[in-house]
């Protein structure tokens, strides 16, 4: 298998100034609200938000009873969401074919599954394939154990790693432990795949745990920061997303660099998405609403942007 050499954040010293943090969670809660209420939408407006989200998805499926077959058909609709004909009256041609998923997320032995799909359609360069890996979801591995889980996803043709920090080290404040094992994790990943740190959020403690996780995998050398594994009890919620936004854009202010925020767990459906895209739009503004700075985990997800996208366009033809 060939690898093509992908843009990659880099690793940069450890920097403990950049930890030194505190919040008022009513504070959050409440620009987190205000800032929710202003994604009412209707009409022709929710069908265009509902497809601007299908695009940003990494379409996914962690089950224990993931086969072959389920995994096939996951990848086959994060390519075809939708027959064309349905869409046809209301989007140019020339944009038919960006309608996708942005990635399928699987675990490491169904990459290969993903693969053979993603191939056969001819959209391994358009639908990203996304591994969880590091002893997902708990982490709770000897660190070459999962370290080896990156590269056997690479090697099956995954491009995107989604790997789980060591909460344990985060919970009793070891921040240069984390960022030491992330930065393992970056060199595995190398310039094969992009790396996404999921810091499991609802297993942090405390808002600014979620602050500086954020920071110390940025600083390892992270390209996305990721809320959950979506198996904890508190998933993606919008206060949360605000922290790993002011996160980001403390990062971009002291070091230039560019990360991306993936929410994960929790986002059900398009009015969810819509939340999240306002929320990211009102902080990091619209250009960060594509696929290489913002995605959604979700595995039901698109069931809801289905019955929007199909319902919407009904009342557009009768209209």
């Amino acid at each position: 298998m060939e690898f093509k050499e992908l843009k990659v954040n880099k690793t940069l010293p450890y920097d403990a100034t950049l930890l030194r943090v505190n919040f008022s969670l009513p504070q959050l809660n409440e620009i987190a609200a205000n800032i929710s209420q202003d994604s009412n939408v209707s009409g022709a407006h929710e069908v265009a938000w509902a497809l601007k989200a299908l695009t940003l998805t990494d379409l996914t499926t962690l089950a224990g009873d993931d086969t072959a077959a389920n995994v096939r058909r996951l990848a086959t609709r994060a390519c075809l969401p939708f027959e064309p004909q349905l869409l046809e009256h209301f989007i140019e041609p020339t944009l038919q074919t960006d309608i996708h998923c942005a990635a399928v997320c699987v675990y490491p032995a169904r990459v290969g599954d993903a693969y053979k799909t993603l191939q056969q359609f001819g959209k391994l360069d358009e639908v990203s394939i996304a591994a969880v890996a590091t002893g997902f979801p708990t982490g709770q591995y000897g660190l070459q154990t999962r370290l080896q889980e990156i590269n056997y996803a690479i090697l099956a043709g995954a491009t995107e790693i989604d790997i789980v920090i060591n909460r344990p080290l985060a919970l009793v404040g070891d921040w240069e432990g984390v960022y030491n094992e992330v930065v393992l994790m970056r060199n595995a990943c190398g310039q094969r795949a992009h790396l996404k740190t999921i810091l499991a959020i609802g297993e942090l403690g405390s808002m600014e745990n979620v602050y500086k996780a954020s920071m110390v995998c940025m600083l390892a050398g992270a390209d996305f920061i990721k809320t959950s594994t979506g198996k904890e009890a508190v998933n993606a919620t919008l206060p949360v997303g605000l922290v790993m936004i002011f996160a980001i854009q403390e990062f971009k202010r002291r070091t230039g660099t560019i990360v991306g925020l993936k929410p994960a767990g929790g986002v059900r459906t398009v009015r969810d998405a819509i939340a999240w895209m306002t929320l990211v739009k009102e902080t990091l503004g619209m250009h960060w609403l594509q696929p290489e700075l913002f995605r959604f985990g979700a595995s039901g997800l698109l069931d809801d942007i289905e019955k929007v996208v199909r319902s919407g366009v009904a009342k557009l033809e009768k209209a």
